[in-house]
């Protein structure tokens, strides 16, 4: 049923669309100017100009420069008309050049006779009648209009297009004198949430802004080299024409291709050799391969946030509905609805729908590929991960957690075929990442630390990824299989040279085993230092009393901070060194800039208790904490909160 009434509600919306076009087309034009003509209206509102005065002035200078440019662009097309006639010989001897060149014998010849013969002869026999007189061909001449209706109907077909703009430029002046008003209107359209509705009108407004400022830049910088391109040429016209292509890249795809037409048919037309055809040419060609490959991307970035697949679909979409309008709009409408899927709890489909950003995160990625037996899939996306970070960092963002993906839907959805891939790729991706990235000892140095496998695979997997992630730090650590900690595998256990035993537990509920691991442990090798990584523990187990019943050395919940936890216990002073922050240059400087505030002397306590409950109230937190740092003392200021909201 709910599949039933979204198709309709997707077909009531679209019939709406369409044939509402004559309608929404005005108001969605409206909108966008209204956007792009905003910025410069509030920035002169706050540089203290009345609102009807700025927007006044906006819109005066928007029309006189349209106008401006309009004169400048028709003496050029009236001089273009009056050298029309002198280019016809010019045409006319290269047409007739082509022609001759065709008409030169080719291996096609035969061909062609071929099938004209077949041609004339089934011509031929279609025009034979059955018998009786050939039938005679008639034609209807319509009576030629007067010159009133004339005249009425060219008064007709411009009064559409002239009512149609005063209606867009009444409406952009009205929205712009009350922009207040219209936001207003549309958070009590919107309704519900006042934060949704708010982040989503200024998201939207960014982003259209952004947009349309990006792809004026985009045109301006393909227009006047092109012109200047043109000009250097010689072809005719070259202002007129850098400006067509400037105004013809605002329609997506096809506005290039038409725009690029009309200098290389002029081209054609005025040199009677073929240089300029093919200057011109190369000069379109260039400019659109920088444009679309330097500085497009450059410009744009992320500014609308759509995915090209989505930009393609929608631009086919609006283009069905409204027509050329509908090429021209298509992104910035696309925008809004890509804006209030992710605002909208109904219409979040629309954001992984249309959304550049990826439907899956890294960790969701890799465990589908492993699941899907696409091992070398998954070891290039890690790679590419750990590119942008480090190992360590892969390990604890998205390697554990990829682990925990995999516990949480061992025993609910996957099959033995699935954890068998899961395994089995997770072994080769881990192989192959030791590979790419090896540690700095040799083959010759012994394990201080041997991390073991809570329970099972997974536990296992995790205690591959801290040996490594050790080893890369210059601690040598090995990994065991996964295994239960009773007294048979201990009694086969071998420590000798072992400084530190991790166990690795991925499971939600690790506190029994860990307890009876560790106490086996202790009984066992009552000197050995015993770590528990618990990477997927619950909140109320990493409380200090239930770590305490543990009875482990250290307790660690990510790679990194495993990593430094070991590092102290083999070497303390070594790892007290790294921890050191370096002293900057400008210390001095720093630690008289803060003294010279009176912080350090007490007179700005309440100024900072001040601030310190904002943050926390902001943040919904419990503490917030502000430190200031002397020349060899830390201080801090904390405030705590009695209430928390829910």
């Amino acid at each position: 049923m709910k599949i039933a009434a979204a198709l309709a509600t997707a077909t009531i919306l679209l019939a709406g669309l369409y044939y509402g076009r004559d309608i929404l087309i005005p108001l969605a034009i409206a909108f966008l100017i209204t956007f792009a003509l905003n910025p410069p209206v509030t920035w002169f509102v706050r540089k203290g100009l009345p609102r009807p005065l700025a927007t006044g002035l906006v819109i005066v200078t928007v029309v006189c420069t349209l106008l401006g440019l309009g004169v400048v662009l028709g003496a050029q097309v009236r001089s273009m008309a009056v050298e029309l006639p002198t280019y016809q010989s010019t045409i006319l001897t290269k047409l007739s050049d082509l022609r001759e060149n065709l008409k030169a014998p080719g291996f096609l010849d035969g061909v062609l006779r071929t099938v004209e013969r077949l041609q004339k002869e089934v011509e031929s026999k279609d025009d034979k009648p059955a018998g009786g007189p050939v039938p005679q061909r008639v034609e209807i001449v319509p009576i030629p209009p007067t010159p009133f209706e004339q005249a009425f109907g060219w008064l007709v077909r411009s009064v559409e297009p002239l009512a149609t703009a005063g209606i867009v430029l009444i409406f952009v002046i009205l929205a712009l004198l009350d922009i207040g008003d219209l936001r207003d209107r549309l958070l009590r359209l919107f309704g519900g949430n006042f934060h949704r509705s708010t982040d989503a009108i200024q998201e939207a407004g960014a982003r259209i802004s952004r947009y349309l400022l990006m792809q004026l830049l985009v045109n301006v910088s393909y227009g006047v080299p092109l012109a200047a391109g043109l000009w250097i040429i010689g072809v005719p016209g070259a202002l007129l024409w850098g400006a067509v292509g400037a105004v013809m890249r605002f329609v997506p795809y096809v506005g290039p291709l038409i725009a690029a037409i009309f200098p290389i048919a002029l081209a054609f037309a005025v040199d009677s050799g073929w240089s300029m055809l093919l200057w011109t040419i190369a000069l379109i060609v260039i400019l659109e391969l920088i444009s679309n490959n330097i500085v497009e991307p450059l410009l744009y970035g992320s500014s609308t946030g759509l995915s090209a697949i989505s930009l393609i679909a929608a631009t086919i979409l609006w283009t069905a509905l409204w027509g050329p309008v509908g090429l021209i709009l298509s992104t910035p409408l696309t925008v809004c609805l890509l804006v209030l899927g992710r605002n909208l709890p109904q219409l979040r489909f629309l954001d992984t729908m249309l959304g550049s950003t990826p439907a899956l995160d890294v960790p969701a990625r890799i465990y589908q590929r492993l699941i899907a037996d696409d091992a070398d899939e998954a070891a290039e996306i890690a790679s590419t991960e750990i590119e942008k970070t480090s190992v360590i960092s892969f390990y604890d963002a998205i390697g554990i957690e990829v682990l925990r993906l995999a516990s949480e839907a061992y025993l609910q959805n996957a099959s033995a075929e699935h954890r068998m891939r899961l395994t089995s790729g997770m072994d080769s991706l881990l192989d192959d990442l030791r590979d790419e990235y090896p540690s700095s000892l040799g083959p010759e140095a012994k394990p201080r630390v041997l991390c073991i496998g809570g329970k099972w695979e997974i536990d296992a997997l995790s205690g591959e990824m801290l040996a490594h992630a050790l080893a890369f730090e210059g601690i040598a650590a090995v990994s065991q299989p996964a295994a239960s900690v009773n007294a048979d595998y201990l009694a086969k256990l071998d420590l000798k040279g072992a400084d530190i035993v991790c166990l690795s537990y991925v499971t939600p509920n690790p506190a029994i085993p860990a307890r009876h691991a560790c106490r086996r442990l202790r009984r066992r090798w009552p000197n050995m230092r015993i770590v528990l990584a618990l990477w997927n523990a619950p909140p109320e187990l990493l409380t200090d009393e239930s770590l305490a019943k543990l009875k482990a050395d250290a307790v660690v919940t990510s790679v990194e901070e495993a990593v430094r936890r070991i590092h102290r216990i083999i070497d303390p002073e070594e790892a007290t060194v790294v921890q050191q922050a370096p002293v900057p240059d400008n210390d001095a400087e720093r630690v008289d800039a803060l003294k010279a505030t009176g912080v350090l002397e007490g007179n700005k306590r309440e100024a900072l208790d001040a601030l310190a409950k904002r943050a926390a109230d902001v943040f919904n937190t419990s503490v917030a904490v502000i430190t200031t740092i002397d020349k060899d003392r830390e201080y801090f200021v904390v405030n705590r909160l009695a209430n928390l909201t829910p």
